[in-house]
């Protein structure tokens, strides 16, 4: 009979969970009772690593997303596509907590973030560049199958083509989202018209929520809009 208390893996921790997981390092990276100068730290450090965390997957989904559009593996870039825009969701999602950070209370914490910022965030340099990559991709799919975007959400709905689509959009839209939620947090915390400690407008925060990885299948709505049956009302007044 097999002995469960004996733990069988190499590597640092007292149990094999603690071993595969790298629990003591993991749990290691907050900063010290002695070195925290306000309890909320360990709140805004988790949020902040848990991030890094989800979009570290979420880049590598995106990645290899990439990859199967190159290899027409259509399909296959859809569901990776799918597990990387849930790990933006769970992103958005745990911001929740930091509304339980007092903007009175934050301005002590801040005092030892350096010039530390969001904009340098590896998890989301990562998933700008994979988002741009996916553009390039798709735009060269599109291309050398000679598609017109408009007949493939006319006349195609289903295909392969117009699923990839479509999940590029729904990654587009959560990002999207997440820009949202996480300006208004930002604001909720620090206010408007300040910087932060990049010496970089807040506002600016607000521009970016228009950005698209996808300008095209977003510009397509509008085309299928002003060609549909009520296209008419939306012509132009006449002088």
């Amino acid at each position: 009979m097999r002995d469960y208390s004996e733990q069988i893996l190499d590597g640092e921790g007292a149990d094999d969970y603690a071993r595969y997981m790298r629990t003591d390092t993991l749990l290691s990276l907050q900063r010290r009772p002695d070195e925290v100068i306000h309890r909320d730290e360990l709140l805004f450090q988790v949020v902040h690593q848990s991030t890094e965390l989800w979009l570290k997957l979420a880049g590598s989904e995106l990645q290899e997303a990439a990859e199967r559009i190159r290899a027409e593996d259509l399909d296959g870039a859809v569901g990776l596509l799918r597990r990387a825009t849930l790990g933006v969701e769970l992103v958005t999602g745990q911001l929740e907590m930091m509304r339980h950070l007092s903007p009175w209370d934050f301005q002590t914490i801040r005092t030892v973030l350096g010039h530390g910022s969001g904009a340098d965030s590896p998890g989301w340099r990562s998933v700008q560049r994979c988002g741009r990559a996916l553009d390039r991709d798709f735009t060269a799919l599109v291309k050398d199958r000679g598609i017109d975007l408009a007949e493939l959400y006319r006349d195609r709905q289903g295909s392969p083509e117009h699923r990839l689509a479509e999940a590029l959009v729904e990654w587009d839209e959560r990002v999207s989202l997440w820009r949202v939620r996480h300006y208004k947090v930002t604001t909720r915390i620090i206010g408007t018209q300040v910087v932060g400690t990049q010496g970089t407008p807040v506002d600016v925060l607000a521009r970016l929520i228009e950005y698209k990885f996808f300008p095209e299948l977003w510009a397509v709505r509008t085309e299928l809009t002003m060609t549909g049956p009520m296209g008419r009302y939306h012509e132009a007044e006449p002088a």
